[in-house]
């Protein structure tokens, strides 16, 4: 399993991928996670809570990052 997450001051990101395809994602516009998988398959969820968490991590990026923009000046 593979993960990504980032944020910018307008965007984010957090997605996670199982050998190449994406098995979930964050939907912030919407506010949910998407398990967008074919029905041929076994269908895997993540744990409940998933997106929560995701939210969660998004306050931190963007806290991070602008504590390393105020570091890089």
């Amino acid at each position: 399993r593979f993960r990504i997450a980032g944020c910018s001051d307008s965007d984010g990101e957090d997605m996670y991928a199982l050998d190449g395809e994406e098995m979930w994602y964050a939907d912030f516009i919407n506010k949910k996670g998407v398990e967008p998988q074919p029905s041929f398959i076994d269908h895997m969820s993540l744990v409940e809570g998933a997106y929560e968490q995701a939210v969660g991590q998004q306050q931190y990026c963007r806290e991070e990052l602008k504590k390393y923009r105020k570091a890089m000046k």
